[in-house]
């Protein structure tokens, strides 16, 4: 039975998938606009550090005053009203609630988060990717312990590409190459808050009036967050990831199987089975036409003269021998899909995306020479942005991950364009966050990196 026939039958017994929301900013209410027109579903309750603006953010997505006004967890409970407040370890530790979608976008916050909820038997829809980057085979692992299902949220672009590269396995094509699209050009990694909008084509003015928080969409400019996307698709599909960092090759969508190949023949890769970003800009800066930069794709292989015939005579887009194809959907509408990952857990206890192993880290590298005493201000700020690396080589190098590289402070100089790694901070050791990474390190480090 379809997710959405099994939805209307909760709905028409009385028995919702009851949902809790952590952390009510832009992410959090697309998923808000969706929720009225999900059958099936009650979201109990959201907790957020600003209350009154997750109410504001309610208003702007539609919802009416009074659905957002139940005075605790149990009156939601008995009138199908949402109770909105701060504590967001009242709502983890809720009997009631099935499912705890986390969209905070903090990562030390989100282990945290996380894990409270496998603690009281929740499945956890995690939208902070950044959490799961450095630490999501070990969340993955703790969840699987506790009897409950740790997922990425569909909608971002990680698990469509999951999804993609499911669909290619299942249907039998090997996958040579997956990965989502990115307006790139190399500069833009040394990009910060105030020069962002330029890039991105905005004015401060457009900006400020849509309220947009500069420092995030930076973190999308600079690399920081393709780097941290593709990590998680590494380590929830085992595709590989490049030796040194995103290559992001331009092209369109029609010369993606031309460029995805094995440079032996022809392409950019290293190797078959591979994660990469497409740019929608040419090297001098000019905008490719029909471009992926807001989708995600997925390359395959025609093993077969027969399979390879049948790529002609349907006429699927192919390279020029035939043998790769690339399937793919342009754009991905973030917040508003987040349903398809509740239905999933909830009702097939299926994640979309998880991570399986540790192949890939992101690593805070210096965007300017740092000097001792200065402070990191994390993914999508003045200081550092996060590059794509191989697990091994992370821990060969002592790679601090970027997602804690924020709020700590330099201890020794580091030139413009180095890794930093964690003898080059003061980190602090005392979040689970930190506790749960060393662990992942010392448990899941690569065999390459266990004997350097």
């Amino acid at each position: 039975m379809s997710l959405h026939r099994q939805l209307q039958q909760r709905a028409a017994e009385g028995r919702p998938i009851r949902v809790g929301l952590i952390g009510a900013g832009k992410f959090g209410s697309m998923y808000l606009a969706q929720v009225p027109r999900t059958p099936g579903v009650h979201l109990v309750a959201i907790a957020d550090l600003s209350p009154d603006a997750a109410r504001a953010n309610l208003a702007r997505v539609g919802w009416a005053a009074e659905r957002a006004q139940a005075p605790s967890i149990e009156a939601a409970l008995k009138d199908g009203r949402t109770h909105v407040g701060e504590d967001w370890r009242a709502l983890v530790s809720h009997p009631a609630i099935d499912i705890v979608v986390e969209c905070t976008g903090h990562p030390i916050a989100a282990v945290d988060h996380c894990l409270e909820a496998f603690a009281h038997g929740k499945h956890v829809i995690n939208v902070t990717v950044e959490a799961d980057a450095f630490c999501g085979p070990l969340l993955a692992q703790r969840a699987q312990q506790a009897g409950v299902v740790y997922s990425l949220a569909y909608g971002d672009q990680p698990a469509m590409i999951c999804d993609l590269v499911d669909w290619a396995r299942t249907c039998g094509f090997p996958v040579v190459a997956a990965g989502r699209g990115h307006k790139w050009l190399p500069h833009f990694c040394e990009s910060t808050p105030e020069t962002v909008w330029g890039h991105y084509g905005l004015t401060p003015e457009q900006a400020a009036r849509g309220g947009l928080n500069p420092k995030m969409f930076n973190s999308f400019l600079d690399g920081s967050k393709p780097a941290i996307e593709s990590t998680a698709v590494s380590n929830a599909t085992g595709l590989a990831v490049p030796s040194n960092g995103l290559l992001y090759p331009p092209a369109s969508i029609e010369d993606i199987p031309f460029v995805t190949r094995p440079k032996s023949e022809g392409g950019v890769l290293e190797r078959k089975g591979m994660v990469e970003v497409i740019s929608s800009l040419e090297p001098d800066g000019r905008r490719i036409p029909y471009d992926i930069r807001m989708g995600v794709w997925v390359t395959v292989e025609g093993e077969t003269d027969y399979v390879r015939h049948c790529f002609e005579e349907y006429n699927a887009h192919t390279d020029p021998s035939g043998r790769y194809f690339t399937l793919y959907k342009r754009w991905h509408l973030i917040g508003l899909e987040v349903g398809l990952s509740v239905a999933s857990v909830a009702l097939r206890r299926e994640p979309t995306g998880v991570a399986t192993g540790w192949n890939a880290d992101v690593v805070a590298t210096a965007k300017r020479d740092l000097r001792p005493g200065e402070l990191l201000d994390g993914e999508g700020g003045y200081t550092v942005w996060g590059k794509l690396l191989p697990a091994a080589t992370s821990m060969a190098q002592g790679g601090l991950p970027l997602g804690l590289a924020h709020g700590i402070r330099v201890v020794r100089p580091v030139a413009r364009g180095q890794s930093l790694c964690w003898d080059d901070v003061a980190v602090d050791t005392g979040t689970r966050a930190y506790a749960l990474r060393r662990e992942l390190e010392a448990a899941f480090a690569p065999p390459m990196a266990r004997a350097t």
